[in-house]
């Protein structure tokens, strides 16, 4: 930390500091909360913050800091003495920190202004009102603010109630312990893989200690998030941690169950299959609804204020949390019908749960869709362009045949080649070749599908339906199959495509967009992988092949997207944030 005589000196000390680090600014005269000054100063996700009194720039920002603090220092004078310090620590628009904020927002370079609630953060200009802010800091306990900003604050009832209340004073400890999210999050996960490995052995004890290790991993989940608000300890790698480990662990926990299952000669694999299926589909109407109205224009609808409304009383709130079956509520239930009942129990109440919380909750969004009178921006459209997931089949189909969709719509022709993929897997013979046929079918309707903007009211259900006609038909077709270990091999391959699309939701999520073309391309797109297992089922009909064809394409999809998907996170290119979960 060094003290400049005024804001042309603080201009020379900053332009000292080596490149790669990050500077603040703080007026001396500042008087405020340490946890303000860290909220404001060291946040890795934001290129400039501010709060009053005090200015942080990230090496990106540096430029635009020491030229707006050049052009700033005529206006101000020579009189008011700064401080630059390198980490910690403010911009009230009439100190200096605060002047340069607004002349970098000017300029073109976004400043963060985070939340202070409670918290004092101000610069007193005389004896009277640094009296009152002293009086105002003192009177409140920044550690106990701290520690309730930690929370996140909308969660599901059982985390709220029952997780939240302690699992905070855990995040704290680790805080003092120097430990990071990223190694909470490696825990958590740890965790869940030896609660699947205890419900893998198919007794009665292994399924008590699953249960229990279940629970164990979910207050390490919420632990992670909480120590990275804590501490503000964001970064590339535990957002893409935090972003895909939540669905390794659930899913891991599936196949235990389903291996424990057979070891006790009940196999429920399709059940298991059939779970992942369901959730994973309900994620992606979440995403997909959310990314096509995220910034719509004029984005109102009675629907919503309805339930705006609703959300205003206090037990409906949490009702209708519940009601979604969130990971809280839904790991709660995983574990204690684990220790207590069986595994086909487990997945018949998964099932039950999720497809309710799925009629729920698409009901409300067709409901708003309806009845919303919104405009769909360019780059909600290219979202679900890219959750949509079109391979060079599809994307051929689109280039040729634009005008061919006439007066159908989106989701209409996306639902019909659904009908059409899924039927076929459902009800002709296995194995035959009209299966396939119906995959050419399901092809050119993807196509057709995607052929305009995706822009429309409904266009939202074009990337589910996808996922229903993908994950469905791999499943149906496992099923119908003689083949030894099939449904196994499907529950490997449905697992390595659903990490791409997560991965591509999180990506599109931190402002990068969607995976490069090229590795949709590889793995053929979700037209190209549907209609490369239904040719599989038919030439490899009622044989081990089939197995191991499907296991080959599962390992093949998991390499090329988990070698990318890490390349991306750990790169300089992926966002800097930490994702707060969803309720789902």
């Amino acid at each position: 930390m060094q003290t400049a005589a005024d804001a042309g000196d603080a201009a020379t000390l900053l332009a000292a500091v080596p490149a790669g680090r990050r500077v603040a600014l703080v007026d001396p005269r500042f008087v405020g909360h340490v946890h303000a000054l860290r909220l404001g100063l060291t946040d890795p996700r934001f290129a400039a913050a501010t709060v009053p009194g005090a200015l942080t720039a990230q090496p990106e920002a540096r430029g635009a800091l020491l030229r707006a603090l050049r052009r700033t220092t005529a206006a101000v004078g020579a009189g008011a003495p700064v401080v630059a310090p390198d980490t910690d620590p403010a911009p009230d628009d009439r100190t200096v920190p605060g002047r340069i904020a607004v002349a970098l927002e000017a300029e073109g370079t976004a400043v963060k202004r985070p939340e202070l609630g409670s918290l004092t953060a101000t610069v007193p200009t005389d004896a009277g009102a640094r009296a009152t802010a002293e009086s105002a800091r003192d009177g409140v306990d920044d550690e106990a603010v701290r520690l309730r900003s930690a929370v996140k604050a909308h969660d599901g009832f059982f985390t709220t109630f029952a997780i939240s209340p302690y699992s905070r004073y855990i995040a704290r400890w680790c805080a003092r312990r120097g430990l990071t999210p990223n190694q909470v999050t490696t825990a958590s996960l740890i965790t869940a893989l030896i609660a699947a490995g205890a419900a893998a052995t198919g007794t009665r004890g292994g399924y008590v200690a699953a249960g229990i290790l279940l629970l164990v991993s979910f207050v390490l989940d919420c632990t992670d998030g909480q120590l990275a608000r804590y501490s503000l300890q964001y970064s590339t790698m535990g957002a893409w941690l935090d972003a895909t480990f939540d669905r390794a662990k659930e899913y891991a926990y599936y196949a235990g169950l389903a291996i424990g299952a057979v070891r006790g000669g009940d196999d429920v694999w399709v059940l298991a299959l059939g779970a992942m299926v369901l959730q994973a589909c309900r994620h992606v109407v979440d995403f997909s609804f959310n990314e096509a109205n995220h910034d719509a224009v004029a984005n109102t609808s009675p629907t919503a204020a309805l339930s705006d409304k609703l959300d205003s009383v206090g037990w409906t709130v949490w009702a209708r949390r519940m009601i979604v079956l969130p990971i809280g509520e839904r790991w709660a239930m995983i574990a204690v019908l684990t220790a207590l009942t069986t595994p086909r129990i487990v997945f018949y109440a998964l099932l039950v749960g999720c497809a309710l919380a799925a009629c729920y909750t698409t009901a409300g969004r067709l409901l708003r869709s309806l009845t919303r009178r919104a405009s769909r921006t360019d780059r909600a459209a290219q979202a679900l362009a890219d959750l949509a997931d079109s391979g060079p089949l599809a994307q051929g189909v689109a280039r040729v045949a634009p005008g061919l969709r006439g007066a159908f719509t989106a989701p209409a022709v996306a639902l019909l080649g659904t009908l059409v993929m899924i039927g076929a897997a459902l009800f002709l013979p296995y194995g035959s070749w009209l299966t396939v046929a119906a995959a050419a079918v399901y092809v050119l309707l993807s196509g057709l599908a995607v052929a305009r903007p995706l822009k429309g009211a409904l266009d939202w259900l074009v990337p589910p339906f996808f996922r229903a006609a993908e994950y469905v038909t791999i499943l149906v077709l496992a099923a119908r199959s003689d083949a030894p270990h099939a449904v196994p091999a499907a529950f490997g391959l449905v697992s390595a495509v659903a990490y791409h699309h997560y991965d591509t939701v999180y990506r599109i999520r931190g402002g990068t967009g969607a995976p490069p073309q090229w590795l949709v391309r590889t793995i053929g797109g979700h037209e190209g992988r549907t209609a490369l297992v239904a040719v599989l089922a038919a030439v490899l009909t009622h044989t081990a092949g089939f197995t191991t064809a499907l296991t080959a394409l599962a390992v093949a999809v998991a390499l090329v997207v988990l070698v990318e998907s890490i390349r991306f996170w750990v790169s300089s290119s992926a966002p800097a944030v930490h994702d707060e979960g969803e309720l789902a």
